[in-house]
């Protein structure tokens, strides 16, 4: 038989090259197969055999989880790091308000107006949650502007402490009463289960929302987790009630229509605005709802696909824990699926936020014009049935506005979702002009001074903020109670 195989590829070389290709082939998988075995036993001995210290329940020590898994706990503490700049934002300091002023406005009498800067890395969720002015200088009787709800995504120590006190004895406490007890930022505790590691939701809010639509989270899909963890932090959502309990608003749908209808059917409202008296909502980041949206969510991809992309050490590999812009390694991000340069694809991102940013900055200027237009109506004496048609789609231009701008990498997670938000911002917008320039008519006022607001000192000057006093106020408070907190922290981890 082997005579006339070989006699027959002698005659006919093509069988042979065909025989060797399939056992080349056959080479290949077997060699790929070896190596995930190798990978998958090494990732195994990390897990189980290098363990030097067992980790139990709720733990929000970051540290301890360092010891264990030192590679994952190495790229998290670089999210300390303010070092990366694109062309829009990155993870530096950045006073946001003072870049575009016209926002102090469209805040008025809402804490966002006071500051409001650019995000950091997770390793700096403690520190500006107590400094920023938005929580305000709370007394000894914890009279302070914000719920204890408000530190719900910023520590491994908020599932700690709903577990001790109860979920809605958390929400509806004050935000500083539990100043000395929620120290770790934002880590390990928050996303992971001690014992096997497996992505695990510890925040409630997430839970009931999916229980609502009747759906069952524990039967999501490990990739479907590694999207799903994000989303307990990175969406929209209210304080329920006097309880303050958080809540997001899914029941009908996910996009800025439904949500917006969730509110409406429940008459709520965030603050009514101190310039236009219009009933105002506060979109928070709605990242999850709008990336659901967007090309990548569509084809498969997870939030940790681009942001916490794959190390490998050894035969180790492990995801890198810093979590910011995918624009900072496009070579480990971007690369591992779009065959193109680094220039290019650094380039399809700025033009699709170019593009979004360009509509934003027009909606942040005539949407200022429309709240000051109002603004004179009241000082004029106008009915207040009058406005009503004209708040109202005050109220719907700048929740869309708000929904776009307010969620990280909008612009590039679903570029026509949110331009066609923020047109439909726009168009609102205008409507709104018209409407209050019908009610200005009616009162004799044909013209509307329109105040210097350049910068951010003049806008919050209009709007009548002493932000002098603020600022001292929190220096002192920072200066006098903050180290009590730290203190009481220390030794609570030395108790423990």
């Amino acid at each position: 038989m082997f005579k006339k195989l070989a006699e027959s590829i002698r005659q006919r070389p093509i069988i042979g090259w065909a025989i060797f290709a399939v056992v080349m082939v056959a080479v290949f998988i077997l060699g790929l197969l070896a190596a995930s075995i190798t990978e998958r036993r090494a990732e195994i001995a990390t897990l189980y055999n290098n363990k030097k210290v067992e980790i139990s329940g709720i733990n929000p020590n970051n540290e301890e989880w360092g010891l264990n898994y030192p590679r994952e706990y190495d790229t998290w503490k670089k999210t300390k790091e303010m070092d990366f700049r694109s062309k829009h934002l990155g993870n530096m300091p950045e006073d946001i308000l003072e870049n575009r002023p016209e926002m102090v406005l469209l805040w008025a009498g809402y804490a966002f107006s006071r500051e409001y800067t650019a995000p950091r890395g997770h390793m700096h969720t403690i520190d500006d949650m107590t400094h920023t002015l938005r929580t305000g200088t709370p007394d000894h009787d914890h009279k302070d502007m914000q719920p204890a709800t408000c530190w719900t995504c910023k520590s491994p120590d908020v599932p700690r402490m709903m577990h001790e006190v109860g979920i809605e004895n958390f929400y509806k406490a004050s935000w500083s009463e539990f100043g000395k007890e929620i120290v770790n930022p934002l880590g390990c505790a928050d996303c992971h289960d001690p014992q096997t590691m497996n992505l695990i939701i510890t925040r409630p809010a997430l839970i009931e929302a999916f229980q609502r639509q009747g759906k069952d989270i524990t039967q999501s899909t490990p990739q479907e987790m590694r999207t799903l963890v994000c989303a307990q932090c990175h969406v929209e959502y209210f304080f329920k009630g006097d309880g303050k309990y958080l809540t997001f608003p899914w029941d009908g749908g996910m996009t800025v229509e439904t949500m917006e209808a969730y509110y409406d059917n429940a008459e709520y409202t965030d603050w009514v605005h101190g310039l236009s008296k219009a009933p105002m909502l506060k979109a928070q980041h709605p990242d999850y709802e709008i990336f659901l949206l967007g090309p990548h969510a569509q084809r498969g991809l997870a939030c940790a696909d681009c942001h916490m992309p794959y190390m490998a050490e050894g035969g180790i590999k492990y995801s890198n824990h810093q979590i910011m812009s995918p624009l900072k390694n496009i070579s480990s991000t971007c690369q591992t699926c779009h065959r193109d340069t680094e220039e290019n694809l650094r380039n399809y991102v700025y033009q699709y936020q170019d593009k979004a940013l360009e509509i934003r900055d027009r909606i942040e200027v005539e949407l200022s014009k429309a709240h000051v237009m109002a603004k004179t109506a009241w000082d004029h004496g106008v009915d207040e049935a009058k406005m009503k048609e004209a708040l109202k789609l005050i109220r719907q231009a700048q929740w869309r506005w708000d929904f776009a701008v307010a969620s990280h990498g909008a612009s590039f997670h679903a570029p026509v979702e949110t331009q066609r938000i923020l047109a439909h911002s726009l168009d609102r917008t205008m409507q709104a002009q018209l409407e209050l320039q019908k009610v200005l008519f009616s009162l004799g006022v044909t013209d509307v001074k329109m105040p210097d607001i350049s910068t951010k000192a003049l806008a919050q000057a209009f709007i009548g903020l002493d932000m002098k006093k603020l600022r001292s106020e929190k220096d002192q408070w920072i200066k006098t109670t903050l180290p009590t907190w730290v203190k009481k922290a220390k030794e609570q981890v030395a108790i423990n």
